[in-house]
């Protein structure tokens, strides 16, 4: 699942982000990643284990990983595609993924769900999970590989089904003291109105099983509200509405249960939220890292995504998406605990800023089922 973040940063750019940071806003990430990131790839370097580049391809950066040599890992079922309203996008994270574990001499093939039997994962010894939305992040391919007694990338059964269930996990995540943005269930016979009393206006209308901000919509008044709702349940029969949170959007990747450095979004129509056009086709949404906030601020926010991971029972990687209000307050929106691997996605920018190439990220991650 790709999570469906929303903002409104009208005034952002004069709200402690100063011009350093401004002149980051570029519409490729890639050089302003590279920048941040060397300070501490450059540490890296001088303190990691000096070895050769072995026959698999293996990178510099693997010298510290726990599987040294491609054959450990055997047969490898790299599952992505689907049937899924996600499909189009798990195919792009997929056939990378795939990519760069051939490229390392990972025996390791495309498994698409739609076109095979589930049951053929049987004759591979691992799985990396690629599979975005229904089928493949709610615990139903969890449960199956945990059936077969197969080892697989990310969270299992009950943190996938919690996850990909927008509701519950914020009814959790209350549960647990944890801030996230207040919200309600609708139905086809909501009284309007007081969903707009409780919640106020402007609103964000989901899918409360979808991802990649599918069926999302901004409510800006009353009579929008019958539409957005008709749009989301499209996608299922259960939506939600949330207060929109006017300030400033992060997202914060988990990988082996650390917190990676906060990237900050910005998609070029700031009055919007971060939807699938910004996600998957647009070149003009800014990426931030550093992501302007404090050293406090920022240690608050990895600390909290941490939790709110932890909440939820997720392992080996995923993303927490926040918000910060005109106030400094931060408010969870949602957690991803099969992130996007696109040439647009966060995983691989988190990583690259620690001085992870994508590669080595892969790797890194495949390793965590060994």
């Amino acid at each position: 699942m790709t999570t469906d973040n929303h903002q409104d940063n009208t005034n952002n750019k004069s709200e402690g982000i100063d011009a350093a940071d401004n002149k980051a806003s570029i519409v490729n990430p890639e050089p302003a990643i590279a920048a941040a990131a060397v300070a501490e790839k450059n540490a890296m370097k001088d303190n990691a284990m000096k070895t050769n580049e072995s026959d698999q391809g293996i990178s510099d950066n693997m010298t510290t990983s726990k599987v040294k040599n491609a054959s450990e890992f055997g047969k490898v079922a790299v599952v992505y595609g689907g049937s899924s309203n996600e499909r189009s996008v798990s195919l792009d994270s997929g056939a990378a993924v795939l990519s760069a574990l051939q490229n390392q001499g990972v025996d390791a093939t495309h498994f698409d769900p739609k076109h095979q039997d589930v049951t053929e994962l049987r004759e591979y010894d691992r799985v990396f999970n690629v599979l975005h939305g229904r089928g493949g992040e709610d615990g139903l391919l969890q449960g199956v590989l945990q059936w077969f007694d197969i080892p697989q990338t990310g969270s299992g059964i009950l943190a996938s089904a919690l996850g990909m269930d927008k509701v519950r996990t914020k009814q959790l995540w209350q549960g647990c003291g944890l801030s996230t943005a207040p919200f309600s269930l609708l139905k086809a016979d909501t009284d309007w109105q007081q969903v707009v009393n409780t919640l106020g206006l402007p609103l964000i209308i989901k899918p409360v099983h979808e991802g990649s901000s599918i069926g999302m919509t901004k409510v800006n008044n009353l009579d929008e509200l019958p539409a957005a709702y008709a749009t989301a349940v499209q996608c299922g029969d259960e939506v939600m509405a949330e207060r929109w949170i006017t300030g400033r959007e992060f997202t914060i990747i988990i990988i082996d249960d650390e917190s990676y450095p906060v990237i900050r979004l910005e998609p070029a129509d700031i009055t919007n939220f971060y939807d699938f056009e910004a996600k998957y086709n647009r070149n003009d949404t800014s990426y931030y890292i550093p992501c302007g906030l404090s050293e406090t601020e920022e240690k608050h926010l990895q600390d909290l995504s941490l939790a709110a991971f932890r909440a939820v029972d997720a392992t080996g990687w995923g993303r927490i998406d926040a918000m910060q209000d005109k106030a400094g307050n931060f408010w969870l929106l949602e957690i991803n605990t099969v992130p996007g691997m696109t040439s647009h996605s966060l995983v691989p920018m988190a990583a690259k800023a620690r001085g992870m190439d994508f590669d080595t990220l892969c790797w890194h991650i495949l390793a965590q089922t060994v």
